[in-house]
């Protein structure tokens, strides 16, 4: 797997006081711009192919970025209109191949996932979709996604699951291709696609992994972002 698409079109808005002038994934942390933080982490683990999929002031992320980075070639899917995370995802997936799978990412969260465990869960399922998941105890913040014993998707919702969805995903393109969505109205990944495609009989599977998990949107996880990224700090990258 070479190609990762990272949504990156978030408005950030409970960030404006923090960043009133930059996209979400903008958001300055420990001296560099989140995105670039999870850039670098994915190319490390062998990604060499991205494809930003970006919205709102999408300049101030391509002027940035260009059309390569650290070695790691950089394309672009923009949204001229909100489409939602589905949308998004809809439209940048039309710049990937058939005929291998791709890694899918939040530009707005940071877990430490190794991808070659997420790969080696999805081969021994063969999987259409494998969902990176995290431990939480905090119903109130995270819905839980609920796991078979063998490690597949049963409910993508499930109040009473203690693990919830972290934002990193394996899959293979031709599953998105084989359904026809409705793009007119935007479209959620949690509440329109995964859940249309599950339904389908599309194959879902889980990993659980241990690694620190942070989602700017939050401003208390914004806060203490820094104390993770920062240069220097050791990643611990545990999956189960």
């Amino acid at each position: 797997m070479t190609t990762a698409i990272v949504l990156a079109g978030g408005l950030g808005t409970r960030l404006r006081s923090a960043v009133p002038d930059l996209p979400k994934p903008m958001a300055p942390v420990a001296g560099k711009p989140f995105l670039e933080h999870q850039i670098d982490f994915w190319i490390g683990q062998g990604v060499r192919h991205f494809i930003l999929s970006v919205g709102y002031k999408h300049e101030a992320i391509s002027s940035h970025f260009g059309t390569r980075f650290h070695g790691a070639t950089i394309d672009y899917a923009v949204e001229h209109t909100p489409k939602g995370t589905g949308g998004a995802l809809l439209l940048a997936a039309a710049q990937l191949p058939d005929d291998a799978p791709a890694l899918l990412v939040n530009g707005d969260t940071w877990f430490d996932v190794r991808l070659e465990d997420l790969a080696a869960r999805a081969r021994r399922h063969d999987a259409d979709w494998c969902f990176a998941l995290f431990r939480h105890d905090d119903p109130a913040r995270y819905m839980g996604v609920a796991l078979g014993r063998e490690g597949r998707i049963t409910a993508l919702k499930s109040p009473t699951a203690p693990q919830a969805n972290g934002g990193v995903y394996w899959f293979r393109p031709q599953a998105l291709r084989r359904v026809a969505f409705d793009t007119a109205a935007p479209l959620s990944l949690e509440n329109d696609v995964f859940p249309r495609l599950l339904s389908l009989g599309q194959r879902f599977a889980g990993l659980v992994c241990g690694g620190a998990f942070i989602d700017i949107g939050v401003p208390a996880d914004y806060h203490r972002a820094a104390s993770v990224l920062a240069p220097g700090v050791e990643t611990h990258v545990l999956a189960g």
